[in-house]
C-alpha cells in the first residue's frame, strides 16, 4: 500500500509518500480501506519534533474514516463505514495518513452516511473536540452565548455550528475582515476582529459577559478571554493555534477574574459516541448543518497540505484522500 512516512522530525519535507506493507490486524483490532483522513495541529507538532509523545519512523494520522477491510474478532462486519481516531493513533503506533489502517476496535466509531468522503473525513476528531469543549469543558446550555477565540480553526467554525444548533447566541473571532463571512455562514451571530484584547467588544455586545468562552489560540491571549466571561461563567481552553502553550509566572489571583472558571478539554474515541457522530452527519445531510471543510488533496500533495495548515490560510478543515 501507500503510506506517508517520517523517518524523523523536520519540516513539511519530511514527509515522504513510499510503498510500505500492509498491516495484518492482530486480536482485538480491526483493518480500515482508509477512503479520507483530516490534518490536525497535532500531527504538525508531532512532525516537528515538538510533541511530547510518539516515536519515529512512523506513519502519521490521528484520525480516518473509511471502510471495515478485516475484523479478525468479528468487531465489526466487512464493508462498514467507521472512523478511527486518538488512543496512540499515529504516534505509539502507525496512523491514517495511508491506504490501508490498522487500529485497536476500542478507538473505531461507527456510522452511516451518503455524504461524500472528502466531507466524512473533516469530521470525526473536529467534532469530537468541539462537542468536548461544549460538554465536558464549558458544560453549557442551550440558549447561552458562547465566544469562540480563534473561529476560523475546523474546530471553531465547528463550534459555531453546534452552537447555531443549540440556540446560542455566538461570538466568534478572527484576526482577518475577509473571514467574516465563512464565520456567519458557520453560525456566528456577531464576529469580532481580533487585535490581541477584545473583552471589551464582547461586553459591549454582551453585557455583564458571555456564559462560557472556548479558548482555540492560546495562552498569549487567555488572560484577555477571561475577562470576556461573566461572574459564574467558563473558560475552556482546547487549542493552541499560536504554538503558544506554557504561562510564565501564573498567578492565579491575578490572571482569573472572580468567580470565572478556568477548564481544559482534550479528548479521545471514547468522548465521540457512535449516536452523537450519526446524529451530526445526519443534520449535514439534512441541511440543518455544515462541515466546514477547507481544502482536499490527494495523497501526493502531502507536503504542501501541511505548509497550508502551518499558514492556516485554509478557512476550515484539511483533508486527504489517499487514491
Amino acid at each position: 500500500m501507500r503510506a506517508v512516512v517520517v523517518d524523523g522530525p523536520g519540516d513539511p519535507g519530511v514527509l515522504r509518500v513510499r510503498d510500505v506493507p500492509m498491516p495484518t490486524p492482530r486480536p482485538g483490532w480491526v483493518l480500515i480501506r482508509v477512503e479520507a483522513f483530516g490534518l490536525n495541529r497535532s500531527e504538525l507538532h508531532f512532525r516537528s519534533g515538538v510533541a511530547s509523545t510518539g516515536s519515529f519512523p512512523r506513519i502519521p494520522g490521528i484520525e480516518a474514516v473509511g471502510t471495515i477491510a478485516d475484523a479478525p474478532g468479528g468487531e465489526y462486519p466487512v464493508g462498514a463505514q467507521v472512523a478511527a481516531m486518538m488512543g496512540g493513533m499515529g504516534r505509539s503506533f502507525d496512523g491514517g495518513y495511508a491506504e490501508y489502517v490498522s487500529v485497536p476496535a476500542a478507538i473505531v466509531v461507527p456510522f452511516t452516511s451518503g455524504l461524500g468522503w472528502d466531507v466524512l473525513g473533516a469530521v470525526p476528531e473536529m467534532l469530537q473536540t468541539a462537542a468536548g469543549s461544549l460538554r465536558v469543558g464549558l458544560q453549557a446550555a442551550d440558549g447561552q452565548s458562547l465566544l469562540i477565540r480563534g473561529g476560523t480553526s475546523s474546530v471553531g467554525l465547528a463550534l459555531a455550528t453546534l452552537g447555531a444548533l443549540r440556540g446560542m447566541r455566538v461570538l466568534s473571532t478572527t484576526r482577518n475582515p475577509s473571514s467574516v463571512g465563512l464565520l456567519e455562514a458557520a453560525g456566528a451571530d456577531h464576529v469580532i476582529i481580533d487585535d490581541g484584547e477584545v473583552a471589551r467588544r464582547v461586553r459591549e455586545i454582551v453585557p455583564g459577559g458571555v456564559d462560557g468562552a472556548v479558548e482555540l489560540v492560546g495562552v498569549n491571549v487567555l488572560r484577555d478571554t477571561l475577562r470576556a466571561v461573566r461572574a459564574g461563567g467558563t473558560v475552556c481552553f482546547t487549542g493552541m493555534l499560536s504554538d503558544t502553550w506554557t504561562i510564565d509566572e501564573f498567578y492565579p489571583m491575578d490572571w482569573l477574574p472572580n468567580g470565572v472558571r478556568l477548564t481544559a478539554y482534550s479528548g479521545e474515541a471514547a468522548d465521540l459516541t457512535s449516536a452523537e457522530l450519526q446524529a451530526f452527519l445526519d443534520a449535514v445531510a439534512a441541511g440543518h448543518a455544515r462541515v466546514p471543510l477547507g481544502r482536499v488533496y490527494r495523497l501526493d500533495e502531502i507536503v504542501q497540505a501541511h505548509r497550508d495548515m502551518e499558514a492556516g490560510t485554509a478557512g476550515g478543515k484539511l483533508v486527504v484522500l489517499p487514491r
